[in-house]
């Protein structure tokens, strides 16, 4: 299962780096299309326009770039009893990836929270066991596994 989520994540990670590219290179295509039939004001606030999307998506990019190279450098084969970063956490009837925020989502029908140390329940979980409870959020949890 944790082999799943980790691929999962980095896919995600990576599909998201390429639309945002896709979208620049459209932007740029589009803003070199609409300079061979136009001038005047009009076509300058136009191009300024497109290029400031194009500044806000390449920071994106830069973005997401950061966090998959943060996602990638974790040592999610690291085995240990307690959990850290780059664990797997069950808990109840959901599982818990500590790493980076990143959408929740799902995975042969469980669903799936990647949070980062930050997190209020990260700071909890760390250093927890398999067994071990407590109560977030006025809910009572069991760390039912530890990958």
């Amino acid at each position: 299962m944790k082999q799943k989520i980790i691929q999962h994540y980095s896919n995600f990670l990576q599909h998201k780096i390429e639309s945002l590219r896709q979208m620049i290179a459209d932007l740029a295509l589009d803003a070199q299309n609409d300079a061979k039939g136009s001038a005047g004001d009009k076509h300058e606030i136009a191009l300024s326009m497109m290029q400031l999307e194009q500044e806000k998506l390449s920071n994106k990019v830069k973005e997401y770039l950061e966090l998959k190279s943060t996602f990638d450098s974790i040592a999610f084969d690291k085995k240990s009893a307690k959990i850290g970063i780059g664990s797997l956490v069950k808990l109840n009837d959901f599982y818990v990836l500590l790493c980076i925020s990143l959408p929740k989502t799902e995975i042969d029908g469980s669903s799936v929270w990647a949070i980062s140390l930050q997190a209020p329940l990260a700071q909890i979980l760390l250093n927890k066991q398999k067994s071990d409870q407590f109560s977030f959020n006025a809910t009572h949890y069991e760390v039912v596994s530890v990958e």
